[in-house]
């Protein structure tokens, strides 16, 4: 007997991903296919990124012919802009939106359209198992968006008010471009916590720029390559640079605290699957949850589970 399934597919500037939920609300599946990008290069342009997802396409189409078979699909989700704001937008999404809204019309499924950062902040609630039940704060630190957002679910994911976030460069960004210049391969995250793991010196003294709930991280990016320039030591960097990130995320869930001392905060987006930058938070402050490694970077995980509630929630 086929099991009951919904499907979500989310075409990020990063990743083309697909993932399978069932009726219970458990991953099945978990697809993803990170977009090339050129050695030396610091990100893929928007009109690469749709001629990349667009060769997927076929994977991803087959995937679904080849579950078809062994699920009974009943909808079908996708993210269709960034955030859930009036004139978010960017052309890597119509890809998804085409391959769900095609899918949709040939199995006669019903297609719900997300934003990315719902996707992210849901899988970051099922990985980590938090279930708020009213409303929350969450981190949404990537490549493309660094903010703090409060949220409360609604019928289209999360209704969504932006309370802080990096004011100048993503967190995402400031690593991968200070890894590049190191030599590291984009993106950098994986490689530049490992490095910073080694690293066995004391970390140069710095200043962060944090304001209440806002920060300033191009500073970071300059003064990271000056170190490197200077010391010629990946290792150390790499640690300066995550302790730069994870020491202004920390001045700013401290301000959160005072003002929201019992809220649940929830950390999700490719950078807080950092374990570096996860451990001094977890140490340092309570009732706060993280996305597991892979339900942080970009993924369909949460807009599977958001296409499942939607369609229970309509009977």
């Amino acid at each position: 007997m086929k099991k009951d399934v919904f499907i979500g597919i989310d075409t990020s500037n990063y990743t083309t991903s697909l993932a399978i939920c069932d009726i219970n609300g458990e991953i099945l599946e978990n697809y993803k296919a990170l977009l090339p990008v050129k050695q030396g290069e610091r990100g893929i342009r928007q009109s690469d990124a749709v001629f990349a997802h667009v060769k997927n396409f076929q994977k991803i189409t087959d995937l679904i012919k080849k579950k078809h078979s062994e699920y009974d699909i009943k909808a079908i989700g996708y993210s269709k802009y960034p955030r859930d704001a009036e004139g978010s937008y960017m052309p890597c999404f119509l890809v998804g939106e085409a391959v769900a809204q095609t899918v949709a019309a040939l199995y006669n499924l019903e297609a719900f359209a997300f934003s990315h950062q719902a996707g992210h902040i849901e899988a970051a609630i099922y990985s980590s198992k938090a279930e708020p039940k009213e409303e929350f704060i969450a981190f949404h630190v990537s490549g493309g968006t660094t903010e703090i957002v409060r949220a409360v679910r609604a019928e289209n994911g999360f209704k969504i008010n932006i309370i802080g976030g990096s004011d100048d460069l993503h967190a995402g960004q400031a690593i991968d471009r200070i890894g590049v210049y190191m030599g590291l391969s984009f993106p950098c995250g994986k490689e530049l916590e490992r490095l910073a793991t080694e690293n066995n010196k004391k970390i140069p003294s710095y200043k962060t720029n944090v304001n209440g709930y806002h920060c300033n991280l191009s500073g970071l990016e300059n003064l990271a390559t000056k170190l490197y320039d200077k010391e010629q030591d990946k290792h150390l960097v790499s640690a300066y640079v995550l302790d730069f990130i994870g020491k202004s995320l920390e001045f700013i869930t401290e301000n959160l605290r005072k003002e929201y001392p019992q809220q649940k905060i929830i950390f999700a987006g490719g950078v807080m699957s950092n374990s570096i930058i996860q451990t001094r938070l977890s140490k340092k402050f309570d009732n706060v949850y993280f996305a597991a490694p892979e339900f942080s970077a970009d993924n369909g995980a949460g807009i599977a589970l958001l296409t499942r509630r939607k369609y229970l929630e309509r009977g």
